[in-house]
């Protein structure tokens, strides 16, 4: 597994935007609009937008936004996605401790929301409980 610091959207976004799509979930579709009006590329200071590979094949993706809804230094994790084949294989909890260790450096806190109970569970664990 390779995970890299992105500052162009790989050519393999649409067969993940496809992917993400076809499980109801349109934040990929939405990555890519954004990227291409040059509304949201992920460069602000603190911000970074990660892709995860697996044997070359793009399989998650995963950025870093500052929160423009909180006074304190706050990041947001945004647009997280893994494929459903790379999902169980620890993909995502990697994708997220990067984009956490680089949340470190740059904000005091970082928030996310979720769509899904699965989403909730896996970022808060406490939840599934």
């Amino acid at each position: 597994m390779e995970i890299h610091l992105v500052t162009h959207l790989p050519p393999q976004i649409p067969a993940l935007e496809k992917e993400a799509v076809a499980e109801g979930f349109r934040f990929i579709t939405r990555l890519n609009s954004e990227w291409h009006s040059g509304s949201n590329r992920f460069d602000a200071p603190g911000e970074c937008l990660m892709a995860v590979y697996l044997n070359r094949q793009l399989v998650g993706i995963g950025g870093l936004s500052v929160d423009p809804f909180t006074q304190a230094p706050t990041g947001r994790l945004r647009r997280v996605y893994v494929t459903p084949a790379s999902r169980r294989q620890q993909v995502g909890r990697k994708l997220v401790g990067v984009l956490l260790s680089h949340a470190a450096l740059h904000f005091e806190t970082v928030g996310l929301h979720t769509d899904t109970a699965q989403g909730t569970a896996f970022t808060c664990p406490a939840a599934s409980r």
